[in-house]
C-alpha cells in the first residue's frame, strides 16, 4: 500500500513537472529535459510494478484496515449506518399507524384521550429517534449526519400547527438523558394502551400483549442503563445503545403490525358498537316520545276528574307516566350525545352515579311510565263506572303483563350480574338451578340433622330411664362384662374414646353427658344419682364395683391390664431425607508481514490423538510446552508428553461428573480439573494430591499470578480465593452479575468478570424475547470498589487477558466476533484524598472479523510467544488466526474433512518455532497441528525479533498492570 501511494504521488509529481511553464536559461532546459524524461520513465517502472505487487499482495495478504480505530473501519461504519437506517425506518412505519389511528379514531366517540397519547407518543419516538441519531453519529460519523438542533419539534410528527421553530431542550439532547427518555417511552407506551382499552366495545389482545411486552423492555433496559451515568460519551456504552437498536426495533415492528390490524379491524367494530348503542338510545327515545304522547292523549279523559280517590290516583298515574316518558326522551337524547362527543372523559373518569343516569335512567324511566300509565288505566274503568266485565279483564290484563315487565326487567338485569360476578363463565340459567340444587341440599341436610338428634336424645333418655329402674341390677350387669372379657381383649387400639369424644359435631356432643364419658361408670352413677342420697351411700357402691371388677379379674385367672394408649410417635413420621451438597498493551506490530504469514500457512495436522470417547471440553499446553492437558465428557483428563510424537503421559480418571476445564500453575508442576461441584488438584505426574468439594456450581477456575498455592473459584456471583487444600482465603461478590469466567491482572490487583446480570437494579426481568443484559466488570480487590462497568450486548463466554496486561481478549456465542479491549489505568477523579490514585477503563481496540460466516466455538485464544496472535475455532473445523494489534486476519484453515465439529483450541506459548496448536473435536479426537522449522539463520534470531516486536511490546507495556517483560524471555535459538 505504501508503494503504491508512493507511485501515485510520484506520478503526480511527474505529471506537475511536465506540465510546469519553463522558466529556466536555455542552457539549462536540456540538462532539466533529460533528468525530468529519466524520472518519468522511472516513475512508470515503479507504478507498474506497484500495481504488480499489489496483485500480488491481494493473493497473499487480506486487505488492511485503514486504521487500527474499528469505529472508522468501513465495513463497521456500513453496518452501523444500515442498522441505523433500520432502525429509523422502523420508527417512521410506526409513526404513519399511529398517524393514520388519530385520523381513524376521530370517528370514535371518546377519542380524545387515544388522540393526546398518541400524540405525546409520536413526540417520544422523534425525541428517541434524534438521540439515537446522535448516537450513531458519534460511533459512525462518515456515514451519519447529524440532525440540526434547530428543527422544529417533530414538525413531522405531530399534527399541531407551530409557527415558529422551537428548539429540543437540552435534557433532551443530552446523552445522559437516555435512561429518562426510555423510561418515559415506557410511560407513553401504557398510557397509549390504557386509553385504547377505554373502548370496552373491542379487545386485542395481540396489541396487549406486545405492548406490556414491550412495556416491560424499556423498563428493564431504562434500569439498566441507569448504572452507567456519566459514560454516555464512552465508545463502549454508545456501541452498546446501538445494539439496542434492532432489539427495540422489532417490538416496534411487531407493534405496528398489530396496530395496522387493530386499525383494520377494531376501528370498524368499535364504530358498530357505538353506532348499535346510539341507535338504540334514538329507538328509545322515539318510544318515549310517542307514549308520552299517548299519555297526553288520555289524559284530556280524566284530568277533570278530581272528586274522588279512584279519580285523583287516575290522574297522579297518568301524570307520573307522562313525566317519566319525557324523561325517558329527554335522557335518551343525552345519552345519545354523550356517547357521540369525542371530547367525553373515559369511563373510569366518570362518576358511578352519572354513568348509571346516562346509561340506565332512560329504560328505567321508560319502564316506570309505563307502569304508571297501566295502574292509571286499570284505575280509570273503576272511577268511570265501567262494567264489571270490563274492569276485570282490563285488571286482569294489567296484573299479567306488569308481572311479565317485572320479570323479564329483573331477569335482565340478574343476567348482567351473574355475568359481572362470574366473569362469563356461567349463565343465569345454570346460576338458578345451582342455587335452587343449594337449597333443596341444605334443608335436606337440616331436616336430616335434626331427626337424627331427635332420635339420639329420645335413646337416651329411654336408656337413662331405665338405668335408673333398675340399680339393684348392675352388679349383674358387670358381671356379664366381667365374662366378655374372658373372650374380648382387654387393649384398646387407637386414640382415647375421649379424644374421640371431643372431635363430635357439637349438635351431638352436647345431647347427654353418657356419650361424652361413655367409659365412664363412675361418672355415669354419680350424674344420674339424685341430690338427696348421702355421699356414704355413693362411697359403698363405689366399693362394691370396684371389689366385684376386681374378683371377676382373678376369677379369670388374669391380672388386670391397665388401659393401653397408643404410643405413636409424630415425629418419627417425618421422614428426613439425606442432605445433599447445593449445588499491556502492544503498539502495532512493525515488522513485516511477509515472514509471518507463509510461516503460518506451513500450519499442518501432523498427529491425530484418539483417546477420548465423547466431546472434547477443553485443553491447555503447559508454560513449559512440555505437557499438554485435555478434559472431556468421558469423565477423564488425559496428559500428553509434547514430544515429535505425542505420548500419553498420564491419565487422570474422574468418578462422577463432566470435566469442563483443565488449568496449568505457572509454573508448570500442578493441575487443576474442574468437575461441577468441585475442583481437583494433580500434579504433573498424574498424582491426585486434593479433591475439593463446593457446595455450589463452580464455572471457571484461575490460578493467581506467580502462585502455586491459591487459585480463584467462580460461583455464581461470587469468586472465592482458595489454597490447594481446600480452605477459603477470601471471598468477592460482584453484586447481581452471573459470572461466567474471570480474568486477573499480572499484578494481581484487579478481577475482570464477564456474565450476565440476574436481575435489572429494580428487580425487573426482561421478556421471554429480549435477551439480556451482559458486562464486563472490574473489581479492584484491594478496595473491594467496581472501578469499570462496560455492557456488552450479546451474550458473553468467556475473558482471557494478555500475559503482560492491558490486552484483554472477549469470547462470545455463536456467530458474534472476538474482541479484544485495552484495560488502561487512569487518574481516578473521585479519590481526592490519593492524588496518585488510579482506576481502570475498558476501550475496545479490535473486532476480529473473518471473511466468512463463522459459528465460533470455544474460547478465543492468544497466540505466539508474546500474545501477538488471536486464534479462534469454528464449529466446522475452520481456524482463524489474526494479528492481535491490527486485526488483520493473517490465516485462514479451512475446514478439513477429518477434524469437522471442533469444540476448543489451545496454542502452545512456549516456543515460536515451531507453531504448534491443538484443537479439539467432538468425537474425542485431539489433533496437533505444527509447523516446520523455520529458517531463520541469516540473522540467528527468530522472527519476532527479526520483526522488531520484542521491543515493541517492552516499550508499550504498563509498569502498573504488570512487570516489564524480561530479556531473553522469548526463545531465540532453536
Amino acid at each position: 500500500m505504501l508503494r503504491v501511494h508512493a507511485a501515485r504521488s510520484f506520478r503526480d509529481a511527474a505529471s506537475s513537472i511536465s506540465g510546469a511553464p519553463n522558466s529556466y536559461p536555455r542552457g539549462e532546459v536540456y540538462g532539466d529535459s533529460r533528468r525530468n524524461q529519466a524520472i518519468i520513465s522511472l516513475l512508470n517502472v515503479l507504478n507498474e510494478f506497484s500495481n504488480e505487487s499489489s496483485l500480488d499482495s491481494d493473493t497473499i495478504l487480506p486487505p488492511a484496515l485503514e486504521d487500527d480505530d474499528p469505529t472508522v473501519d468501513e465495513k463497521l461504519q456500513i453496518a452501523g449506518s444500515e442498522s441505523f437506517n433500520t432502525l429509523e425506518r422502523r420508527i417512521e412505519n410506526l409513526d404513519k399507524e399511529l398517524r393514520n389511528f388519530a385520523n381513524a379514531a376521530r370517528q370514535l366517540g371518546s377519542s380524545i384521550g387515544i388522540l393526546s397519547s398518541s400524540f405525546r407518543l409520536r413526540e417520544r419516538l422523534a425525541k428517541l429517534l434524534f438521540l439515537f441519531r446522535e448516537n450513531a453519529a458519534n460511533l459512525f460519523p462518515r456515514k451519519i449526519s447529524r440532525q440540526p438542533r434547530e428543527a422544529p419539534i417533530i414538525h413531522q410528527w405531530t399534527e399541531q400547527r407551530r409557527t415558529e421553530k422551537q428548539m429540543f431542550p437540552k435534557a433532551h439532547t443530552d446523552p445522559e438523558s437516555f435512561p429518562d427518555q426510555i423510561a418515559g417511552f415506557a410511560e407513553d407506551v401504557v398510557t397509549f394502551l390504557n386509553c385504547l382499552n377505554e373502548f370496552p366495545e373491542f379487545t386485542d389482545e395481540a396489541v396487549n400483549t406486545s405492548m406490556r411486552t414491550f412495556e416491560c423492555d424499556l423498563k428493564y433496559w431504562a434500569s439498566c442503563l441507569q448504572e452507567y451515568k456519566g459514560q454516555f460519551r464512552y465508545p463502549a456504552v454508545q456501541r452498546y445503545i446501538h445494539d439496542l437498536t434492532s432489539e427495540i426495533g422489532e417490538h416496534i415492528d411487531i407493534i405496528t403490525v398489530n396496530l395496522s390490524m387493530f386499525i383494520e379491524i377494531g376501528v370498524p367494530t368499535i364504530r358498530f358498537a357505538q353506532q348499535h348503542a346510539a341507535s338504540n338510545l334514538l329507538n328509545l327515545s322515539t318510544v318515549a316520545t310517542f307514549f308520552s304522547v299517548v299519555t297526553a292523549s288520555t289524559l284530556q279523559f280524566s284530568y277533570q276528574l278530581t272528586d274522588g280517590v279512584l279519580e285523583t290516583s287516575v290522574n297522579a298515574f297518568w301524570f307520573s307516566s307522562l313525566v317519566f316518558s319525557i324523561a325517558a326522551a329527554v335522557n335518551s337524547l343525552l345519552g345519545l350525545t354523550w356517547k357521540q362527543a369525542v371530547y367525553r372523559s373515559p369511563g373510569h373518569k366518570v362518576p358511578w352515579w352519572v354513568l348509571i343516569w346516562i346509561k340506565r335512567s332512560p329504560l328505567v324511566f321508560l319502564v316506570m311510565s309505563v307502569a304508571c300509565f297501566s295502574v292509571g288505566l286499570m284505575l280509570f274503568t273503576y272511577a268511570t263506572k265501567q262494567g264489571f266485565v270490563t274492569s276485570t279483564i282490563t285488571t286482569v290484563f294489567t296484573v299479567v303483563t306488569s308481572f311479565g315487565l317485572a320479570v323479564v326487567s329483573a331477569w335482565f338485569v340478574s343476567e348482567r350480574r351473574v355475568f359481572v360476578r362470574y366473569h362469563g363463565q356461567i349463565w343465569l340459567d345454570d346460576a338458578i338451578n345451582e342455587t335452587i340444587n343449594e337449597v333443596i341440599h341444605r334443608i335436606l341436610r337440616f331436616s336430616l340433622v335434626v331427626a337424627m338428634r331427635d332420635i339420639i336424645r329420645w335413646c337416651l333418655f329411654a336408656i337413662s330411664g331405665l338405668l335408673r329402674r333398675v340399680p339393684l341390677k348392675f352388679p349383674d350387669v358387670i358381671t356379664r362384662i366381667g365374662h366378655r372379657d374372658r373372650t374380648l381383649p382387654t387393649m384398646q387400639e387407637g386414640p382415647p374414646m375421649d379424644d374421640l369424644s371431643h372431635r363430635c359435631d357439637i349438635s351431638t356432643s352436647a345431647c347427654s353427658a353418657f356419650t361424652e364419658h361413655p367409659t365412664s361408670i363412675k361418672g355415669l352413677a354419680s350424674e344420674d344419682s339424685k341430690p338427696s342420697h348421702p355421699a356414704i351411700a355413693r362411697q359403698r357402691f363405689r366399693g362394691a364395683v370396684r371389689s366385684i371388677i376386681v374378683m371377676q379379674q382373678q376369677k379369670a385367672g388374669r391380672p388386670m391390664m391397665p388401659q393401653r394408649i397408643p404410643s405413636f410417635d409424630w415425629n418419627s413420621a417425618v421422614g428426613m431425607s439425606p442432605t445433599r451438597p447445593s449445588s499491556v498493551d502492544l503498539d502495532a506490530i512493525r515488522g513485516p508481514r511477509a515472514t509471518l504469514i507463509p510461516k503460518l500457512k506451513t500450519l499442518e495436522p501432523v498427529q491425530d490423538l484418539s483417546v477420548h470417547t465423547a466431546l472434547v471440553r477443553h485443553l491447555q499446553f503447559s508454560p513449559s510446552g512440555k505437557y499438554l492437558a485435555t478434559s472431556s465428557w468421558d469423565r477423564s483428563s488425559v496428559i500428553f508428553r509434547v514430544e515429535d510424537a505425542f505420548s500419553i503421559h498420564a491419565i487422570l480418571v474422574h468418578v462422577g461428573g463432566f470435566i469442563g476445564q483443565v488449568a496449568w500453575s505457572d509454573s508448570g508442576t500442578l493441575l487443576l480439573t474442574r468437575l461441577p461441584r468441585g475442583i481437583k488438584v494433580w500434579t504433573e505426574d498424574g498424582f491426585c494430591k486434593r479433591t475439593i468439594e463446593r457446595p455450589h456450581s463452580v464455572s471457571s477456575v484461575v490460578w493467581l499470578p506467580a502462585n502455586e498455592t491459591q487459585f480463584f473459584s467462580v460461583e455464581g456471583s461470587r469468586v472465592l480465593k482458595l489454597d490447594i487444600k481446600g480452605r477459603v482465603l477470601d471471598s468477592y461478590h460482584f453484586g447481581g452479575i452471573q459470572l461466567h469466567n474471570v480474568a486477573v491482572t499480572p499484578d494481581g490487583q484487579r478481577l475482570l468478570g464477564v456474565g450476565p446480570l440476574l436481575a435489572a437494579p429494580n428487580g425487573m426481568h426482561p421478556s421471554r424475547t429480549t435477551r439480556v443484559e451482559k458486562c464486563i466488570v472490574v473489581l479492584n480487590m484491594e478496595t473491594r470498589t467496581f472501578e469499570n462497568q462496560t455492557p456488552v450486548f450479546n451474550d458473553v463466554r468467556d475473558i482471557t487477558m494478555s500475559k503482560r496486561g492491558g490486552n484483554v481478549l472477549i469470547s462470545f456465542e455463536h456467530k458474534t466476533h472476538p474482541q479484544l479491549w485495552k484495560m488502561e489505568l487512569v487518574r481516578d477523579t473521585k479519590d481526592r484524598e490519593n492524588p496518585y490514585a488510579q482506576t481502570a477503563r475498558l476501550i475496545l481496540r479490535h473486532t476480529y472479523e473473518p471473511t466468512v460466516r463463522v459459528d465460533f466455538v470455544g474460547p478465543s485464544y492468544f497466540g505466539g510467544v508474546d500474545d501477538q496472535l488471536v486464534l479462534c475455532a469454528g464449529k466446522a473445523g475452520d481456524i482463524h488466526i489474526w494479528e492481535r494489534d491490527t486485526a488483520i486476519l493473517l490465516h485462514y484453515i479451512r475446514p478439513q474433512a477429518f477434524g469437522g465439529d471442533l469444540t476448543c483450541v489451545a496454542w502452545n506459548h512456549s516456543t515460536d518455532d515451531p507453531c504448534m496448536l491443538a484443537t479439539g473435536s467432538h468425537d474425542g479426537t485431539v489433533h496437533i497441528w505444527r509447523t516446520p522449522m523455520w529458517d531463520c539463520s541469516s540473522d540467528g534470531g527468530s522472527y519476532l525479533e527479526h520483526a522488531g516486536m520484542l521491543g515493541a511490546d517492552q516499550h508499550t507495556s504498563s509498569p502498573i498492570l504488570g512487570p516489564p517483560p524480561v530479556p531473553g524471555s522469548s526463545r531465540g535459538h532453536r
